[in-house]
């Protein structure tokens, strides 16, 4: 299918855009692989977030599980004092 709506291929530029100039800012205080995995892990735990709150999708207790383990380990690498 792809872009096939302009204000939804507009709104992911922008948003894509954006993003990447904030992890620019993230990467002024962290390290790459930190800040990366800050980024990447927001990203994929907002994904299922979203898709619980706003369409319907199932969470169940592993995917809680997974989301914790992704959370406990950005917060790890940061702690770590690699920053």
């Amino acid at each position: 299918m792809g872009f096939t709506r302009l204000s939804w291929t507009v709104a992911t530029l922008i948003s894509g855009a954006i993003a990447t100039f904030f992890l620019s800012l993230a990467l002024l205080t962290f390290d790459v692989g930190v800040g990366y995995a800050i980024w990447t892990s927001v990203a994929g735990v907002g994904i299922v977030v979203i898709g619980a709150l706003f369409f319907g999708q199932r969470l169940n207790w592993q995917k809680i599980l997974g989301m914790v383990v992704v959370i406990g380990g950005v917060v790890g690498l940061r702690l770590s004092g690699a920053a």
